[in-house]
């Protein structure tokens, strides 16, 4: 079974940057797109951003512009760049294939907050 472990959160003010790491321990980011997803409190898990296998990306519109998502499939990780974050991007952030097969991993939290 694949193992999704993200690291990289934390607090940060308004204005500022983070990086999100995510490694899987199996090859599924080499078989299926792979795909950042949020749960903000009292909110649904939600797409933030993904990229299939042929390299597409898609961004959620609240983040379009802020952040990027990169992956290393040889790796088996992805990783997203977080820039000019708001208090609205607080939330626990997980990975996953895109769209979403494996089980869900613990996830980071990202706490923008001045």
């Amino acid at each position: 079974q694949v193992q999704l472990v993200e690291s990289g959160g934390g607090l940060v003010q308004p204005g500022g940057s983070l990086r999100l790491d995510c490694a899987a321990s199996g090859s599924i980011f080499s078989i299926y797109g792979t795909g950042w997803y949020r749960q903000a409190p009292g909110k649904q898990r939600a797409l933030v951003a993904g990229v299939t296998r042929a390299g597409s990306i898609t961004y959620a519109d609240a983040v379009q512009g802020r952040f990027t998502i990169s992956r290393n499939n040889a790796k088996n990780t992805v990783y997203l760049l977080m820039s000019r974050l708001k208090p609205e991007d607080t939330a626990v952030y997980y990975c996953n294939s895109y769209p979403a097969l494996a089980s869900w991993g613990q996830g980071t939290q990202v706490t923008v907050s001045s």
